[in-house]
């Protein structure tokens, strides 16, 4: 199976889980977005990896992962996500040392974290991306700048209320998807799309 490679777009606070995140990963020659739910620690850990001018003052638990991994000459070569099974995503991490070659599973928040320290492209599947990508019209887009989760205050953003999607019919989950997708709220796009996904 060909391997499409992913570019990372952003990440946006769940408008309707505390403490969760959507990781938008983009279709890199297409107009697809995986939106990927994960937690704040994770977000944190990417969104310092994508902001160059943040330096912790200790290294996080990816970075460490890292130096540890260097020191031992084992270097991350890609990150595949590979699988999607109710509404969890399954990746794996390429690495090499030396002639070796092994596949490690990880989560997919942690996969990516790390592919950004090592500067390792990430990939998916066709059917991954048919199965949860989302499209938003070209001329409908606009810029989605990184959000840093260490920003973010929670008692400043609205809450929208959780809706039982599994109460909707097809015709009003796609509508409501088409929506979700234009106000670029993909955490609640993910959660439909899966909806979705079990209904085919």
């Amino acid at each position: 199976m060909q391997l499409i490679p992913l570019t990372i777009k952003g990440i946006s606070y769940s408008q309707t889980q505390n403490g969760a995140y959507a990781l938008i990963l983009n279709e890199l020659d297409g107009p697809r977005k995986l939106p990927i739910v994960i937690g704040a620690f994770e977000a944190q850990s990417i969104a310092i990896a994508l902001e160059k001018d943040i330096q912790p003052p200790r290294p996080l638990t990816h970075d460490l992962f890292k130096n540890t991994a260097e020191r031992f000459g084992i270097h991350l070569s890609k990150v595949i996500i590979h699988q999607l099974n109710d509404g969890v995503f399954y990746s794996s991490m390429i690495v090499r040392q030396d002639d070796l070659e092994e596949v490690i599973d990880a989560r997919t928040s942690d996969a990516i974290a790390l592919a950004l320290r090592f500067k390792a492209p990430i990939f998916t599947y066709e059917h991954i991306l048919e199965q949860a990508g989302v499209v938003l019209q070209i001329e409908e887009e606009t810029k989605f700048s990184v959000k840093n989760p260490t920003d973010h205050k929670p008692h400043q953003e609205s809450q929208e209320p959780y809706t039982d999607y599994s109460s909707m019919d097809l015709d009003a989950l796609e509508s409501a998807l088409e929506l979700a997708v234009q106000q670029e709220n993909y955490e609640q796009a993910a959660r439909i799309r899966d909806e979705i996904s079990k209904r085919n």
